[in-house]
Order: C-alpha cells, then structure tokens, then sequence
C-alpha cells in the first residue's frame, strides 16, 4: 500500500505579516543591475538614501483577499521586470516573458522567484520595494500553483547512483551493529568525498578506488578475528594518546573516578585470555623533559573502575636531579640519553609506570589518572594555549599530564574469547559432539548474511560463504577459524559495501516506482541509525508489511526515539549541517587569545551535540535551536560563558544567565570560532555560514578577478573589519552580495575570534554591530538577528527541512523537490515544527518511498 499522498492545495493567500524579511540569497544585482541600467538607459540610480521603499504609484494590495494572476503580474512588472527583462537579463533571469498565469513549464526559474521573495532579497535594497503584503501575494501565488502542477503530475523521486557505497561513518555502525562490536575503524579508511561541500553521504560522490578495496580487507580481517575471539597472530601494541593541548586539571571522562584529574579511560577489546603489558607515558615538553617532575604525585592504574596499581612521580628523588638537567647540551652530563639522566628518570619519571597482567577476553576499560590535589598555586596563573610550546619553565612546578597509555600483548596466551558480545551475536549454535559442523555454519552464515546483505539471502549466497569457511577451517583448525574466514569474505562483498537499488521488472524507462519493503527499510535505517536495520525492522519488512502506513509509523517513531537516531544525526547530519566538523582544525592567536585550548573546543563540540541531540530525545520544536534559554556546558565552558555554579568535566544542561547573547545555536561558541580567523572575527565568514546553513542560501563564490584580501598592506592593519570591508565595497562586483553577507556578520560581531562575548574591539572601542538588510531594516546585534529569524521562522524550518531530506536521500535537492519541501513544513506548523514531524514527513515523502525507472540495476 502507498505511502504517498496527494499535495494539499495551499491557500491563494497567506497571512501577512508585518515585521521583517530575513535573507537567504541575492541574483546578481544591486549595484552591478543599477550599473547597468544607468549606462544603458543614461538615467541614474538615486542615492540609497533617497529611496522609497514602496513605490506611490503602485496600489496596496490585501493579501488576505485571492490573489489572481493580474496582481501577480503588476508587481512583477513594477519592482522586478527593470531588471529581470530580455535586454538585461540580469542573473540569467527573464521575468517579463515567463507565464504567471501557468508556470508549470518554467518552475525552475519560479521557484528561485520564490526563494528571492521568501527572503526578502529582491529587489535590492537599494531600489524601490514593495510592500510585505506583495511579497506575499506573489509568492504564495507562485507557490499554489506550482503545488498544484506537481500534485497532478507523476511523482519526480530524482535520480541517483543505483549503486551507493556506505561512508565511514556508515560502514564504521555497521560493522558494530553486525559483529557486535563497539569499535572506530573510521581512522582506517579513506576519506569520502563531499559533493559542493554538502553531505559526505551522496550517492553520485562516493567513488570506489583500489585503496578502498586495500582497507576494507584488511580492517575485514581485524574485525572479525576480533569478533569471533581469535588471537591476533603476534603480540600487537594499541597506543592510546592524550591530545597535546588538552588540560588536564579535570576529570577527564565519566569512566574514571571522582576526584581525579587528567589521564584518559582507554576503551580497548582485548582479543584472548593471556598476559597483557601497560604502558604509561607521560607528557613531556619540547625538548623531550617530562613536566612537572619537582614535586611528588601519584598516578593509578585502573581496570573497568578497580585499582590495579598507584605509581609515584616526581619529588621524591628531587635532590638526585643531574647537575643543569633543564639546559645541558645533548650528550653533555645530565643531558637526556646520558647514563645518569637515566638513571634519574628511571627512579622519578615514567619509565617505571608499567604493569604486566594477565587479563580475560572481552572489552575492558584501562583508566589512568591522578588523584586530584586540593589546592591552587601561587601567582597568576599562566593558561596552556593551544599552539603554545611547552617550554622549560613548566618541567618541575607543573602538573604531571599523560601522554598515552600503550596495551600490548597478549603475550601468552591462556585461553580464547568464550563469553563476549561479540560471539553472543554471532555464534547463534556450537557443534554438538558427533555432529556435522556444517549445518551449524550453514545456520550462522545465513542469519549474519542476511543482516548485512539487509535482505533474504539464497542458496548461491550461502554456498559462497560456506566455502570459505572450509577453507578457514581447514587452514585454521577450528569451526572458529572457518566462521572467521566466512565472515571476512562477508563483510568485503559488494552486497555489503553498497546499497544496490535492483529495477523491477515491468519498470519503463523514464517512469517511477515504489522501493521494494526491504529496499525500504535500508533507506530508513541508513538515513536514521547511518547503520543496517535491526531484526525488527528487517522482520516487517521481509513479511511485506513495512509499507502499510501504520505500521510504518510505528517503526519510524520507535527508530527515532532509539539512542541510535540521536547519535547518527548529529554525528552524521548536524555536524556537517553546522560544520561542526571544523572545530578540530581551529586556531586561535595565543599572542591574543592565551586561554583558548583543546579542552575549550572540545566542550565546544560537546555543547552543540548535546544541545540538538537533546531536541531531537525530547522532540521538541526545531525553533527551539534558534530561541532556547539554555545550553550545555561544563566547567571549562561555563567559566568561559561567565556561567557561574558549574563544576566538572561532564556537561550538564544549564540555563543560561544571558539568554539574549548565548541564547541558541546563534550563541553557541564553537560556531562563532568556526567562523573566524585565528586572529580576528570576519562577517563575511560569519555571514556566508547563516546564508548557507540558517537561511538555505548559497551565495555565489567571488568572481575569479577580484582580490578577496582584507588584510594586505600597512594602511589595512590600521582599519576596523568594518572599514575594509567599506573599501572592499567600492568595486560593484563587490557590492551586490557583500550587502547581504556583511550585515549578517557584523550582527554577531560581539563574538570575538574564538567565541569569547566582547563589547570592545580590539581597538578598546564599542564593538560596531550595526547592519542593514536589504529590505531596510536596522539590526544592532545578536538579539535583533535572532528576532528577525523567529519572525520568519517557516525559512529556517523549510531550511533545516532542505538539508535534512538531502541527507535522507542522498543527493542534492533541485526545484522538483520544493513542492514536496513545502507540503513537509506545512505538515509540521500544526505540531510546532517538532523533529518528529518533519522527520515523518520526509520518510512518508515520494521522494523518499521511491525510484525513478532506468536508474537501477
């Protein structure tokens, strides 16, 4: 039974709204279009200021009475024709030989019409406009009947690569949710590509090489040795390493003790019963000296939360130090490498922090920490910047840090894995004694081909499995050995590595149709969990009952309120939506910004997943992203925000004491450093970032001629942001988009470089956040933008709902979609806008339930 149904007939009129026009994107215009007319017309633009913002010759129009197709045309011929016309063609745009009263045939170039009026950015702001009751007329117009044309037209589900090859992230879930593993090969892989900067999940960009094939066998081998609990062919090491920049004056994760600080909890699945050697090494700074050795600290060994050692550091042997040991030249006495130097780090530094034990099969946790001291040292306190090098003056009055935590082993081996997720998940029978191994294989090979292949499998899939488990138990001696080899050529096959769409037959070219239940059930899983489905799901949909619509519902709500869904959209989809994925690669100036580390962009990163992974768990509205009063933050972040009362590494949901400067994504201050320079803010940057991700607008790139530097030359270095940024304006190539992205950025100029609020530049005067969109309105900071957006929240909703149904699919949206867009946001403003139900609109879209003919294979 279909999912589908029919597009509602929208309203001819929609209710005006007195208030702003937000922005999202501009047609090559402004000061270029005027440029233009002036030198072809010989009549020049008035002055910006001597502008009318409606013209007096055009009637009012009520937008609350039915439009028809004259009005629309009147208002395009007064404020848009002049320079969307044959002769000008400005933006490629011809609007005085389109067809308002059917639009049908050129809804490419309509729905970009709408865009343009939805946001407010044409006509530029520096000719006249008309009134917001028109831009409503008009729009809502354009929007009905094009609605309507695509309701009575065959579904247009798009194309795509029949053949869709899993991303890292993808392949990383799966291979856990199908071994039974909780392990991140991601670091193993090679990078996916990412169409125009968008998701690295669509389809046409993720490309197949040799180096792929190289990897994916070779993690396939790791994996499922791991997985069934065959020891490793030789002892390896797993070296486990703290982040340079990290500060560790906290508790570092919620698996080791209260009380502690620094250190690191090592997640690590050891392979067998044997003898296992660990390994601390601690910090050391530049030229190789451990920190913080002048006075004694103890460090513990733990194991899943027990005490299996506590070293001593430092202090102890202070007096035995070599002579100059922080300056002696290299192979001079005392220097690092000479026998005393030795002799010396043997007693008081970390060459003794090393225990062998013998440890059963299975994942463990290895903590290692300090006992935290209660007090705070003397002086003003000096804060290790990121990028700051660790310098001689920190060896022995600092804090000790780790620098890594190595596992090898096992080194003798007394047992094999018996008991672990790993084999509960796989080993679903053992051979009885006296029995035949192979019909016990022949049970495990198919219930795990059938998860990965995420369809029933056959006999030609089976029989190819079971050869390679002979072959595995011939050359390995064991049933074991011949699963593992079975399940190594299972997760290398093309049915596993790419979701394959298989026309069926009775399919015409050109037409469309509906994906098959288990196809389905693929697409959901993959969009919701970035994984394969789970019994439950492939179970509904092997019986064919996946697409009887309640119980499609069913399976959609119990999937997203699954702590899966929450982890793979914001790993997968917010953090690219957000350029989240950013916050790694971040520098700041330590000259200007001393007190910026890793352990700031770390709760950075924390608070923005947190934040939206909460909003989706609790199903609240998506406006809430833009208004909410609270946020989460630990210690680090909370006295970065001047939050007070906050204490800990562990992030917490807390209100916020200013909910007008950090209230939403828009406060949040990883965003904010995201988009700045090292050593100061840039509105542009910033601007382009709400244009693209806030606002759904792509801005067109500068043109190839034009110099895009601020920052050259002597006289630049003595101009505010806003004064270069004036002078980059004088060039009319400039102008014309640089009017819609630098009032964007300059509202949020009380951020600084790395996020930190400021009422002063840098030059100790107020911090100049005025701007002026192209509709005339004055913002003057952060609130006045958020205000601004909520006024029009249906373009952030219909945004937000772009980007989301593009990841679900797996390509680009194009102008086919809007009407399906359109119909999903108007689904969900009854429900307020709730994940939920925009979620449920997309996964009940045709765009989502089906296939264009031709495509497949």
């Amino acid at each position: 039974m279909r999912l589908t149904k029919a597009v509602e007939q929208r309203s001819a009129s929609r209710q005006s709204r007195a208030g702003h026009a937000s922005v999202a994107a501009l047609f090559l215009g402004g000061a270029v279009a005027m440029a233009v007319i002036g030198a072809q017309t010989s009549v020049a633009p008035l002055p910006h200021s001597s502008m009318p913002v409606a013209l007096a010759s055009v009637p009012s129009y009520d937008a609350s009475a039915p439009a028809n197709p004259e009005e629309v045309r009147e208002i395009l011929d007064a404020y848009c024709v002049v320079c969307h016309n044959q002769t000008l063609l400005t933006g490629g745009l011809a609007l005085d030989i389109l067809d308002v009263e059917n639009p049908g045939p050129a809804a490419e170039q309509w729905e970009a019409v709408i865009r343009k009026l939805r946001t407010g950015t044409m006509p530029p702001g520096d000719v006249p406009r008309p009134a917001p009751e028109a831009y409503d007329l008009v729009a809502g117009w354009l929007e009905t009947e094009l609605d309507l044309v695509a309701a009575s037209a065959p579904p247009n589900p798009g194309t795509t690569n029949p053949v869709h090859r899993l991303n890292r992230l993808e392949y990383n879930n799966a291979i856990n949710d199908l071994l039974g593993l909780d392990v991140d090969v991601t670091s193993l892989l090679p990078g996916d590509e990412t169409a125009d900067g968008s998701f690295d999940n669509f389809a046409d960009a993720l490309s197949i090489t040799t180096a792929h094939m190289e990897r994916y066998m070779s993690v396939a081998r790791q994996v499922t040795r791991l997985a069934v609990g065959l020891p490793p062919a030789a002892p390896g090491v797993e070296t486990f390493e703290v982040p340079l920049h990290i500060i560790q004056d906290q508790r570092q994760d919620d698996e080791l003790p209260f009380g502690s600080r620094g250190g690191i909890a090592a997640r690590h699945i050891f392979p067998a019963d044997g003898e296992y050697l660990i390994k601390i090494r601690l910090r050391r700074q530049y030229q190789d000296y451990l920190m913080g050795m002048g006075w004694p600290q103890e460090v513990d060994l733990r194991m899943d939360g027990a005490l299996l050692e506590r070293f001593t550091v430092g202090g102890g042997a202070l007096d035995y130090r070599p002579a100059a040991a922080s300056y002696a030249g290299s192979g001079e006495p005392g220097s690092f490498g000479a026998p005393e130097w030795e002799e010396y780090m043997q007693m008081t530094g970390d060459a003794h922090l090393e225990l062998r034990l013998h440890v059963e099969a299975g994942p463990h946790v290895v903590g290692v920490t300090f006992p935290r001291e209660q007090f705070e040292p003397e002086g003003l306190p000096q804060p290790q910047q990121r990028g700051r090098v660790l310098t001689n003056d920190q060896i022995y009055m600092d804090h000790a840090s780790v620098h890594s935590v190595q596992i090898g082993g096992p080194y003798e081996i007394t047992g094999l894995a018996t008991d672990t997720p790993s084999r509960r998940e796989i080993f679903s029978c053992t051979p009885e004694p006296g029995s035949t191994e192979l019909e016990c294989a022949r049970e495990i090979v198919s219930r795990m081909a059938r998860r990965a292949y995420r369809r029933p499998v056959g006999d030609v899939d089976v029989q190819v499995l079971l050869e390679f488990f002979e072959e595995g138990r011939a050359e390995g001696g064991s049933f074991d050995a011949g699963i593992q080899m079975a399940l190594e050529r299972l997760v290398v096959d093309p049915e596993f590595l790419f979701r394959i769409y298989r026309q069926p037959e009775g399919a015409g070219p050109g037409g469309v149709y509906e994906l098959s239940d288990v196809e389905l059930a693929s697409r959901l899983s993959f969009f919701l969990w970035s994984s394969i489905p789970d019994e439950e799901l492939l179970e509904v949909a092997e019986a064919g009952r996946l697409t009887d619509p309640d119980v499609y519902e069913t399976q959609v709500r119990r999937m997203l309120a699954d702590e899966r869904a929450r982890s793979a959209l914001v790993k997968g989809f917010a953090s690219q939506w957000l350029n989240l994925r950013l916050l790694p690669e971040k520098l700041a100036d330590p000259d200007l910004y001393p007190d910026f580390d890793d352990s700031l962009i770390d709760a950075f990163r924390q608070e923005t997943e947190l934040f939206i992974s909460e909003a989706i768990r609790e199903d609240r509205s998506i406006l809430d992203l833009l208004e909410a009063d609270y946020t989460y933050a630990n210690e680090r972040l909370a006295r970065f925000y001047g939050i007070p009362g906050v204490y800990g590494s562990r992030p917490r949901k807390v209100m916020l004491p200013n909910p007008e400067q950090r209230g939403g994504l828009l406060g949040h201050g990883g965003l904010m450093a995201i988009t700045a320079y090292p050593d100061r803010t840039s509105p542009v940057l910033r601007g382009k970032w709400l244009l693209d991700n806030i606002l759904g607008a792509d801005p067109p790139p500068p043109p190839a001629n034009v110099d895009t530097s601020l920052d050259q030359g002597m006289e630049a270095l003595s101009m505010t942001i806003r004064d270069r940024l004036e002078q980059h304006r004088q060039d009319p190539l400039c102008a014309s988009c640089h009017s819609v992205l630098d009032p964007l950025g300059f509202a949020l100029e009380n951020f600084d470089a790395t996020g930190a609020w400021r009422d002063r530049d840098p030059t100790g005067s107020p911090v100049d956040n005025r701007g002026t969109w192209p509709s005339g309105v004055e913002l003057d900071g952060i609130a006045s933008l958020r205000d601004l957006l909520l006024e029009y929240d249906e373009q952030f909703v219909r945004t937000l709902t772009e980007k989301l149904m593009s990841y679900a699919i797996g390509r680009p949206l194009g102008y086919f979609d809007q009407p399906t867009v359109r119909s999903i946001v108007r689904g969900g403003e009854d429900d307020g806008y709730r994940w939920s139900s925009i979620i449920l609109g997309i996964t009940k879209s045709p765009t989502f339930l089906m296939r264009s003919a031709g495509e497949a294979i």
